[in-house]
């Protein structure tokens, strides 16, 4: 006799319930100064993230947020909206990272994620490929990306 650590938990989306071609709002965030500065600091302390003084001297004619916060942005948005109601295992990668414009201390951005293709293995995984986007208060895209994450594929059946 098989026993498992925890049973299917019915609320959960599997492979099998995940559809390409579907669309999920993942609602929104607003950037401010201070939370910028802070996780720039600690993680990419470039001057134009960092630097209110030299940012507005600078390309970019004020403070910018990092392109990793960026990221983490909109990584807390999927997991909030979609992935915490999926039965993730585990990412997969991320490619075709492009930052449109930059995100801004104030700014106040807003996800989306299409469920590109899911492809199912002899494992009970489906690989999900998804592209997110963010876009700002303008309606300016500021980040684009495509995103592919493990889920299982259907619930594992106990004895």
């Amino acid at each position: 006799m098989t026993t498992h650590d925890s049973a299917p938990t019915p609320d959960l989306a599997y492979g099998v319930d995940i559809i390409a071609g579907s669309t999920h709002a993942l609602g929104s965030y607003a950037l401010s100064e201070q939370d910028s500065i802070n996780f720039a600091a600690a993680w990419d302390p470039q001057i134009f993230h960092v630097d209110l003084a030299a940012a507005a001297a600078g390309a970019y004619g004020g403070l910018i947020a990092s392109g990793i916060q960026t990221i983490a942005i909109y990584e807390r948005l999927v997991v909030l909206a979609v992935f915490s109601g999926w039965s993730i295992i585990a990412g997969r990668g991320l490619r075709d990272v492009r930052f449109l414009r930059p995100l801004r201390p104030g700014d106040m951005v807003s996800g989306a994620m299409k469920v590109d293709t899911v492809h199912f293995d002899a494992r009970n995984r489906a690989l999900v490929t998804t592209t997110g986007e963010l876009t700002n208060q303008a309606d300016e895209t500021v980040l684009r990306l495509v995103m592919e994450v493990y889920v299982r594929a259907q619930p594992e059946r106990t004895a």
